[in-house]
């Protein structure tokens, strides 16, 4: 009999390895690099976590992927929280994912943020001037190796064959990216052949996760983006991606093809818009064309010899000179008329005369003003009297004069009852001639007709 154990079988193996590990192992984290993400009908989502040393395949089921917030994209760096366990029937060794948590991504977030904030406040993110289009030169700050760069001079050949662009090599990930853009842009702003007005710089890369985009988030390099002297378009990752290079630059593009778009014109576009203005251009000169052969028909219809043009023109003043005279001889004779009328009417009525029967009339009318005047002056006086005594008889002055008097307080006015003044009152009274100034020692009330 022999003593060599039984031999377990593969799924026996591998089933007490699962159980091993879920019971002694326990929930763990994990920190990694995303990488083959895959999403199956299923709902389930597969990926491979990786450092630079090892890589640990991993499994997130559809009931825990739903409350997973985090994109998960390939390059994507995160914490995962799970146990371990085997997939028996591969026997493959896996993670099974209770959550999920970018990476570091909250602190860059909230620094973004603090700084886009703070350079927005500055005014770095105020640039407004227009890109030349399309530009002279087109000056290409990326990575000589990225897709970037690839679709940028694709879309430039395709559209623009015209266009003139230079790539700057520089790195567009790492350390060594932000100070390697600013130095590029410091030199070619120091390029005096270069002109803001018919240059461009456009910088530009693919798309990342925002660790990946970060040098792009360089204070100093936004600051260098809004310095420059030559105009800057900003096209990094894709449209969702939103850096502070985008923000400083005069222009952003949401894609590296997008911004060779609006770099330059499209060359279909231009010639069918040529055809179209070619065409225009044919059917507004035979309209000219038709227009003025009809005016030099209508012009050459009414076209005459001079010398028949100055006979008619010499019949015509000869007809002019003559209704003048006709004019004159008529004016002559009316005039010649009416001095005739104005002679004998003087004949007839001489001046001396007419003075000597007018200084009769004056005379006779100065004789009845001299009868007249005292007659009516008379008449005047005796009305005149008879008024005035009318008012003396009424006036009254005339009454006063008779020994009354009219009492008047401070104000002036008029005081008929003694209850209408108080002791110590001044009064003024109004005699026939003059006035007097009274005051009152003691005030009397009558005690009236019924008291009597």
């Amino acid at each position: 009999m022999s003593d060599t154990p039984a031999p377990l079988s593969v799924s026996q193996l591998n089933r007490q390895a699962r159980l091993l590990l879920e019971r002694d192992f326990g929930d763990c984290w994990v920190e990694g690099e995303l990488s083959g993400v895959s999403r199956p009908a299923s709902g389930h989502v597969y990926f491979t976590l990786k450092d630079a040393e090892a890589q640990l395949r991993c499994a997130l089921f559809r009931t825990r992927a739903r409350f997973v917030a985090a994109p998960m994209r390939d390059g994507d760096r995160v914490k995962v929280r799970g146990r371990l366990s085997i997939f028996e029937p591969r026997g493959d060794y896996q993670l099974i994912v209770e959550a999920v948590q970018a990476s570091g991504e909250g602190e860059l977030l909230a620094a973004y943020q603090r700084l886009k904030t703070q350079l927005e406040a500055e005014g770095v993110f105020a640039n407004t001037r227009q890109l030349p289009y399309p530009p002279r030169h087109l000056l290409i700050l990326s990575s000589p190796s990225g897709a970037a760069i690839r679709d940028v001079l694709a879309v430039l050949a395709a559209r623009w064959p015209l266009a003139r662009p230079t790539l700057i090599p520089v790195p567009v990930q790492g350390r060594e990216a932000a100070p390697s853009l600013i130095r590029a842009l410091a030199l070619l702003n120091r390029q005096a052949n270069l002109d803001p007005a018919r240059d461009a710089i456009l910088i530009t890369r693919g798309g990342g996760s925002l660790e990946d985009l970060w040098a792009f988030n360089d204070e100093h390099l936004a600051r260098a983006i809004f310095h420059s002297r030559l105009p800057v378009m900003s096209a990094v990752g894709h449209e969702v991606d939103l850096t502070l290079a985008d923000f400083a630059a005069d222009v952003r593009a949401p894609t590296p093809s997008a911004a060779a778009e609006q770099l330059v014109p499209d060359q279909a576009d231009l010639r069918r818009r040529l055809g179209q203005w070619d065409a225009r251009l044919v059917r507004a000169q035979r309209a000219r064309l038709d227009r003025e052969s009809q005016r030099l028909d209508h012009l050459r219809a009414r076209l005459r010899h001079p010398g028949e043009r100055l006979a008619t023109q010499r019949q015509a003043l000869e007809q002019l000179r003559a209704r003048l005279h006709r004019a004159m001889q008529r004016r002559l004779e009316h005039e010649r008329h009416r001095e005739g009328q104005l002679a004998r009417r003087l004949a007839a009525h001489p001046p001396h005369r007419q003075l000597r029967q007018a200084r009769e009339r004056l005379e006779a009318a100065r004789r009845r003003l001299g009868t007249a005047m005292p007659r009516e002056l008379a008449r005047h006086r005796e009305r005149f009297g008879g008024v005035v005594r009318e008012l003396q008889a009424v006036s009254p002055l005339a009454v006063l004069g008779r020994g009354y008097a009219i009492l008047e307080d401070e104000a002036h006015r008029v005081v008929r009852r003694a209850a209408e003044t108080r002791p110590g009152q001044r009064l003024g009274a109004r005699l026939g001639e003059g006035r007097l100034d009274l005051e009152v020692t003691a005030v009397h009330q009558d005690a009236g007709p019924a008291s009597r």
